[in-house]
Formats: structure tokens, C-alpha cells, sequence
């Protein structure tokens, strides 16, 4: 077995913007819950 540097090097590119698209992807997903729990939450109601 040959490991070779300069692929693993050259790789870490595509490495990066693949962990890149997680990351978008898991902020849209919080972003989205937060959105649909401040939309869907029951409302307070002010008895003064």
C-alpha cells in the first residue's frame, strides 16, 4: 500500500466544501426550527 501526500493534499478541497455544504445545511435546518417554533408557539396573553 502507497500513500501519496500530494493527493491527500489536493483533496483537501473537496474535503472542505463538503464539510462546508454540512454546515449550510445544518444552519438551515436550525434556522427553519426556529422559525417554525416562533410561528407555532401559543401567544401569551397580558391580564393586567
Amino acid at each position: 500500500m502507497n500513500i501519496e501526500v500530494s493527493n491527500f493534499v489536493d483533496n483537501l478541497y473537496y474535503m472542505g466544501i463538503g464539510m462546508l455544504g454540512i454546515f449550510i445545511v445544518i444552519g438551515l435546518i436550525i434556522a427553519v426550527t426556529m422559525i417554525l417554533n416562533a410561528v407555532t408557539s401559543p401567544k401569551k396573553k397580558n391580564n393586567d
